[in-house]
């Protein structure tokens, strides 16, 4: 017998278009893997779709998964203030995720994050592919390992590579840095303080990045 995830685990087919609201709308009814059966709905990237940099992380929180937005829970305020210190404005950047649905696991009445497995970040993969087709960013910034990952395989480490601008075949200009979920999870405020000017100091080096283009 045949487990979900080799049920579902096949090729998305986003249309073969230059148009952001048509793969967005496609998404919305995809189920190349289970994921879907479970989530709300499709959260889709959004920007400005000649953004000169794309933002991608892990998957949709909670907040995200209800709201059909990425980056709108903790995390995402967390990254919006650190933006800002970068002197990024969020408006002009595309948003986005490795993949589309929620993975979550009950914990009394609150759904709690699970990590994507490879199977869930294939099956997702061709939706990145279109949204990085039709963007076209000077510059990606993978937050996360499953972001870095998805991009470079399954062998790259963000401890070892974060902060420097890197090539890939998914895209020519890739910087990786931490996820700012894990800022979220610093045991104190001394941890959580240093890491958050890390993560603004690895959003600045995006932005000589692209200023260097």
């Amino acid at each position: 017998m045949r487990t979900d995830d080799e049920q579902f685990a096949r090729p998305a087919r986003p249309p073969d278009t230059t148009s952001w609201s048509a793969v967005s709308e496609a998404a919305k009814d995809c189920e190349a893997c289970h994921l879907y059966k479970r989530a709300t709905q499709t959260v889709f990237g959004e920007g400005p779709k000649g953004a000169v940099m794309m933002l991608v992380g892990e998957q949709p929180g909670d907040y995200e998964d209800v709201a059909g937005k990425p980056f709108v829970g903790p995390a995402g305020k967390i990254m919006d203030q650190a933006l800002e210190e970068a002197g990024i404005d969020r408006k002009q950047v595309y948003v986005t995720n490795a993949v589309k649905h929620f993975k979550w696991e009950p914990r009394g009445k609150r759904r709690i994050h699970q990590k994507p497995n490879s199977r869930e970040i294939a099956a997702c993969r061709p939706w990145l592919e279109a949204e990085l087709r039709i963007v076209k960013p000077k510059l990606v910034v993978a937050m996360g390992a499953t972001a870095a990952q998805t991009i470079f395989g399954p062998s790259f480490r963000v401890t070892r590579e974060r902060g420097k601008v890197l090539s890939s075949k998914l895209a020519p200009r890739v910087l990786a840095t931490v996820h700012p979920s894990s800022l979220l999870r610093q045991p104190d405020e001394a941890s959580r303080e240093r890491e958050y000017k890390h993560f603004v100091g690895d959003l600045r080096a995006a932005v000589r990045a692209v200023g260097e283009e």
